[in-house]
């Protein structure tokens, strides 16, 4: 049989009052210290975590969600905003094993109480930053990328991403709509004064 360390078989020692500018009180908390960087000199103890509610533990019973802690220990949390985040723990709650679902748009916007143009930008940016797989009519959630996404610190490469980002060529886009040539130069703006 494994021998426990000594530290663990000693009790942890009564914490103190709350005073002085490190042990700050919170009127929840009773006397629990508040531990602050510049406080360096005291150990970190091991905590002892009890269930508030024992007869109300959560258990695995037949189907389940799961987010990976990574998610917001990575930083994938802070990336997105909140309709991402509400579209994102929406689809890994309706998924099954394999991060499938297959809820319309319509249905989504519904209980998610979100506008389709919020939901269309929403599941585009989980797109972009390979949370999620989309054909149209299916989800995925997908396994974490190694590190966050930032599509917007992404370079240019095809038509279509100069199409949507880039200014000129939008300009450009807008100039042949109405007919007018990228090559003339800008006509001057006459102004007429009232008489």
């Amino acid at each position: 049989m494994k021998k426990q360390p000594e530290d663990l078989k000693s009790p942890l020692s009564p914490i103190p009052p709350a005073v002085g500018p490190n042990r700050r009180a919170h009127p929840h908390c009773g006397n629990q210290r508040s531990i602050h960087r510049r406080n360096t000199h005291v150990k970190a103890q091991r905590i002892e975590k009890k269930p508030l509610e024992p007869h109300r533990i959560r258990k695995i019973t037949a189907s389940f969600a799961f987010i990976e802690h990574r998610f917001l220990r990575d930083g994938f949390w802070s990336t997105l905003d909140q309709h991402q985040l509400l579209l994102y723990v929406f689809l890994i709650i309706v998924a099954d094993r394999n991060g499938l679902s297959y809820y319309s748009y319509d249905k989504i916007c519904t209980l998610l109480k979100i506008a389709v143009d919020d939901y269309i930008v929403a599941r585009d940016a989980l797109i972009q930053k390979d949370l999620i797989g989309f054909d149209g009519h299916l989800f995925q959630v997908l396994s974490l990328p190694d590190q966050p996404i930032d599509p917007g610190c992404t370079a240019l490469k095809s038509k279509k991403d100069m199409q949507k980002h880039d200014p000129a060529t939008i300009h450009q886009l807008i100039q042949h709509s109405f007919g007018e040539s990228h090559d003339a130069a800008p006509k001057p703006r006459v102004h007429q004064m009232a008489q």
